[in-house]
């Protein structure tokens, strides 16, 4: 298991139960250096204060804020360690709610485990994980670490306690303005859909693999090797600007769905609409836009 993060204490009512914080997850994304890209030569970023123009160590910077114009106001961590907030040690359970009722949006995707610390949790522990599986609810909980206080919602997997950070209400955004308006689907449409979801629905999705990371590992290989890069097996269309019937769509989709679950995986087809309108004929005719060539790639980025 990875080292503790935070350490600190479960509270709940009256019962107090230590744990220690440790992440759930872990980053196995390809990490790309920058370089220069005429010789390799690593390009590194250097921290530099503007007052003497000149590097620093990390030992000595400090955190500020900008309260106006050229003025800064210094905050140490003593300070923030120093904050009378209830949630500074401790794990503060405020409510239990329905899992149900916690719009996804809001999970921030940082994920811990909750590991009892000492004999004397072990049974508070196993106690409130225990009642959280039996039931539908998750507890919402406060948290005061690196330098904020994080909204976390708690819940049971294999019997351990798991913690995810939550976003704020007046984090998330107001997403009203960017649904679609005026739009007819018939129930036709939508009772063919419903089956195209019946017909990709599963129990199990970790058989899902990163491909994208297994690809650009076989371009490191190579190239690290002096071959050539493996080279796509075909041309992928690129996707938008072909109007559909949707009607076709769902049902081929839901044909190919089904042949999957079979074995019999075939190409879908989808069918164009009848070009009808001048409107249509004229917008077709149009010749295509040039497309611009690909520049150069500049310094090494950081894998996705």
């Amino acid at each position: 298991m990875p080292r503790p993060l935070w350490s600190g204490a479960i509270s709940f009512g009256l019962v107090t139960i230590p744990v220690k914080l440790m992440s759930a997850t872990e980053d196995r994304s390809v990490r790309f250096h920058q370089v220069h890209t005429e010789d390799l030569g690593r390009v590194r970023v250097r921290k530099f204060c503007e007052a003497e123009d000149r590097e620093v160590s990390a030992g000595e910077i400090g955190k500020g804020f900008e309260v106006s114009k050229d003025t800064l106001v210094a905050v140490t961590d003593e300070e923030l360690e120093r904050m009378p907030l209830p949630t500074a040690k401790a794990i503060e359970i405020v409510a239990f709610v329905p899992a149900a009722s916690i719009d996804p949006v809001r999970l921030s995707g940082d994920s811990y485990f909750l590991q009892y610390d000492g004999p004397v949790a072990v049974k508070p522990y196993v106690l409130i994980a225990r009642a959280l599986a039996r039931n539908t609810k998750v507890a919402v909980a406060k948290l005061a670490w690196h330098g904020r206080e994080r909204l976390v919602l708690l819940r049971v997997r294999d019997e351990a306690l798991v913690a995810h950070v939550l976003k704020w209400d007046d984090e998330v955004r107001d997403p009203s303005e960017l649904a679609p308006k005026e739009v007819k689907v018939t129930d036709s449409e939508i009772d063919e859909a419903l089956q195209l979801i019946d017909s990709m629905t599963t129990d199990d999705i970790s058989g899902y693999q990163d491909e994208y990371r297994k690809a650009l590992e076989a371009v490191i290989e190579a190239k690290a090797e002096g071959r050539q890069p493996p080279k796509p097996t075909e041309e992928a269309e690129e996707p938008g600007g072909q109007v559909v019937d949707l009607m076709a769509a769902l049902q081929e989709s839901v044909r190919k769905a089904q042949a999957a679950r079979d074995g019999d995986v075939g190409d879908a087809e989808v069918h164009e609409m009848p070009k009808k309108t001048a409107t249509t004929r004229k917008t077709a005719g149009k010749a295509p836009a040039k497309k611009t060539a690909a520049k150069k790639p500049g310094r090494g980025q950081r894998g996705a």
